[in-house]
């Protein structure tokens, strides 16, 4: 096998192929990426740890047709610190040759034959604007659980229903949902999927900003696997496994109270005043007519307190957040302005945004929060 390449093209193939690669797989032998070059010009990489799989094609120079199994990150730290030119590569017995400039490197293979099949696409369910769904992931993955104990929480949950999906995830304390139109091959048709997070999280960081995203999705109910695919990058993944909590209906029907803020300033006045905020303390902020202040810290600790100019419709309340799950859905919101919903100062908070002061509030994406007792 052999083939030259320009070392950025090269670089970011690399780098895309190999982000989901495991720290410590279950056989070392999943620390590899697979290369495939064929006498058409292709370049296809690829890795799989038996729950995700990653595959990109690209164009390459290709004088000789082969295949290799190379150590991924390895391969991956010295594409990105090779200079800025044109690379080939080789292999040559049993080694790796990469060569770019007056570098040089051999790589060790690993047995190709030993590698796993990755698995195959399940069939197209629809398409999504990669922009549009890009964004969606960012603003929901944010509320989904870190915690692999609880590996069900982890999961971002999927459902579409004739042109609409949704997109929701929690890990209890807080809850994300964002509704989005797509383009169902088959319309009418439902499909319900609970999908990693991190997984979601890295599909979205790959996305290009413009085209559409295929989404691939088996329909047998015993079916466990999704895919991705968008500009020659396609991923599947396994699904989480389990009952997703019905966390619809912790959205309140009714609310008395309604504060508008801009979400800038209160993104930096939340940032400002937490700073001396003890760790699972709250940042307090009181609502009343024409403003919201902000304070943290009390007695002999230190104390930080602002006040920033608010909207509010419904009696004054005090109420208290963790700083940083109030931080991550401001900053989801994309919109000029903050609206926060309340029943009272103990049940959940739910935020959306809005354009404008006066302006209607854009619902498809909402952030639930639990208040902290103060």
């Amino acid at each position: 096998m052999k083939f030259h390449l320009d070392r950025g093209v090269l670089g970011d193939a690399v780098t895309w192929a190999t982000r989901t690669l495991p720290v410590r797989p279950a056989m070392p032998i999943l620390q590899g990426v697979r290369i495939v070059a064929d006498a058409a010009g292709q370049l296809q990489l690829s890795t799989f740890d038996y729950e995700v799989s990653a595959q990109i094609s690209l164009d390459a120079e290709v004088e000789q047709p082969g295949e290799v199994l190379v150590q991924g990150r390895m391969l991956s730290d010295i594409v990105r610190a090779l200079p800025n030119k044109n690379v080939s590569v080789a292999l040559e017995g049993t080694k790796l040759q990469v060569r770019c400039g007056s570098a040089r490197f051999a790589l060790a293979t690993l047995p190709v034959e030993e590698y796993p099949q990755l698995p195959t696409m399940p069939d197209r369910a629809g398409s999504v604007p990669a922009d549009v769904f890009s964004e969606a992931i960012s603003q929901v993955t944010v509320a989904a659980s870190k915690d692999d104990t609880l590996p069900l929480l982890t999961g971002v949950k999927v459902e579409t229903s004739g042109e609409t999906m949704t997109l929701m995830a929690t890990d209890r304390y807080r809850l994300a949902l964002r509704e989005l139109t797509w383009n169902p091959d088959t319309p009418g048709t439902e499909h319900t999927a609970l999908v990693r997070g991190r997984t979601l999280h890295e599909v979205a960081r790959s996305l290009s900003t413009g085209g559409s995203v295929e989404i691939a999705l088996a329909q047998e109910s015993s079916a466990n696997l999704i895919g991705f695919e968008a500009g020659g990058r396609r991923t599947t993944s396994t699904l989480v496994d389990g009952e997703y909590p019905p966390v619809r209906r912790l959205f309140p029907e009714t609310t008395a109270i309604t504060a508008v803020v801009s979400t800038a300033a209160l993104i930096d006045a939340v940032k400002r005043v937490s700073l001396v905020a003890e760790r699972n303390t709250p940042v307090r902020l009181s609502f009343t007519e024409g403003q919201v202040a902000l304070e943290a810290g009390a007695g002999d600790d230190a104390q930080a307190s602002e006040v920033l100019e608010a909207q509010l419709e419904g009696e004054d309340l005090v109420v208290g957040f963790n700083s940083g799950f109030l931080l991550d859905g401001l900053g989801a919101l994309g919109k000029d302005f903050a609206r926060l919903t309340f029943t009272d100062s103990i049940k959940p908070s739910v935020m959306c945004g809005q354009e404008s002061l006066e302006g209607t509030p854009d619902t498809s994406y909402r952030y639930l929060i639990m208040p902290m007792r103060i």
